[in-house]
């Protein structure tokens, strides 16, 4: 059995081809981090992988399964859209933080005991 198995998913890859699977995956990514490329698959992102990382994404592609390429590359913007997120919703919740008063809760007067 050969990498052409694991390419097309006929049988799961030991862990020496998940490693390369996974260098090259990354060989790919750093590229694609070079030309400040987020999405390889679609529009400008693609064009410009597939003139600077064509190499790479062959590697990619020969190293690992169809199926676990298109995850990675999927994988890639949305992790990417996820920080993006978290950064904004960072930065919107220290502004609020900084707008808040003396840090009393709303809904009663300090100290007060409910019985």
């Amino acid at each position: 059995m050969g990498l052409e198995e694991v390419r097309t998913g006929a049988r799961a890859p030991d862990r020496t081809e998940r490693k390369q699977c996974w260098d090259a995956r990354d060989s790919f990514y750093k590229c694609l981090d070079k030309h400040d490329v987020i999405d390889s698959m679609t529009g400008d992102g693609k064009k410009t992988a597939d003139k600077h990382c064509a190499n790479e994404d062959k590697a990619f592609h020969d190293n690992c399964a169809t199926a676990w390429v298109t995850y990675f590359k999927k994988y890639r913007v949305a992790d990417y859209q996820k920080k993006m997120t978290l950064e904004r919703l960072q930065k919107e919740g220290a502004n609020k933080v900084g707008m808040q008063g003396s840090g009393d809760l709303p809904g009663g007067p300090r100290g007060s005991v409910v019985r």
